[in-house]
């Protein structure tokens, strides 16, 4: 499978920042970091976008996304729907839960619109309604992809968002951003390893700094981001 030039491109589709989702439109607090002078420069950037991976994205969107590809995979609504939860309470303010939302309602817009979409998945995710990691470890067992190789592709795409939103709200010039790229990328691989690892009860969610950020970002003065 790994060979075929179709699921290549599936994996790139998915990865890329052109995906129809809106995830170019947030930049899950650094924008309030940048406000605050938490970040300033390309090492300030680079340090907390690192931070940002293994403290939050490792511990817990990951993990969800790594246990929800095979409940998508055997059709298991029960567990979908407890991971499906456990992301929307564990959104500490309106702007973490719109985006979760929003990306995920946009993502089964375009699933739907994909030739192998699959009806039956489809029809549960009416009552879920699913939120981003969800959607993305269906979108990921849509086109079979395996678990690993699917978690590194949801990792770089926030990896690419997150650089651009770094590049707009420092801001920094491209190869800055190529640079932070690729210090992220570098990390990536471990991230995913201890995502993988995690059972469901040894996940967590728990950076009080980002969501007292994301909670001022929500009425600060001037925005470019909607995170």
């Amino acid at each position: 499978m790994e060979s075929d030039p179709i699921y290549l491109f599936r994996l790139l589709q998915l990865a890329s920042p052109a995906l129809p989702v809106g995830g170019f439109s947030y930049s899950e607090g650094m924008e309030a970091a940048v406000a605050h002078q938490l970040v300033h420069d390309e090492a300030s950037a680079q340090a907390w976008l690192i931070d940002h991976l293994h403290l939050v994205l490792s511990r817990g969107d990951l993990p969800v996304l790594a246990q929800a590809i095979p409940a998508w995979q055997q059709h298991d609504v029960a567990q979908l729907k407890q991971l499906n939860d456990w992301v929307m309470q564990t959104r500490e303010t309106f702007e973490m839960r719109l985006q979760t939302e929003q990306m995920g309602r946009s993502l089964l817009v375009w699933l739907r619109n994909q030739t192998d979409a699959d009806s039956a998945r489809m029809q549960s995710c009416e009552n879920l309604p699913p939120t981003w990691p969800l959607a993305f470890a269906l979108a990921l067992s849509t086109h079979g992809v395996p678990m690993r190789e699917g978690v590194w592709t949801a990792s770089f795409g926030w990896a690419e968002n997150m650089v651009q939103a770094a590049i707009k709200a420092v801001p920094l010039g491209q190869l800055s951003g190529q640079r932070i790229l690729a210090a992220l990328t570098t990390d990536i691989p471990e991230a995913v390893d201890h995502a993988m690892k995690l059972a469901s009860h040894e996940r967590q969610a728990f950076s009080p700094r980002l969501a007292i950020l994301s909670a001022r970002h929500e009425t600060q003065y001037s925005r470019l981001f909607r995170s």
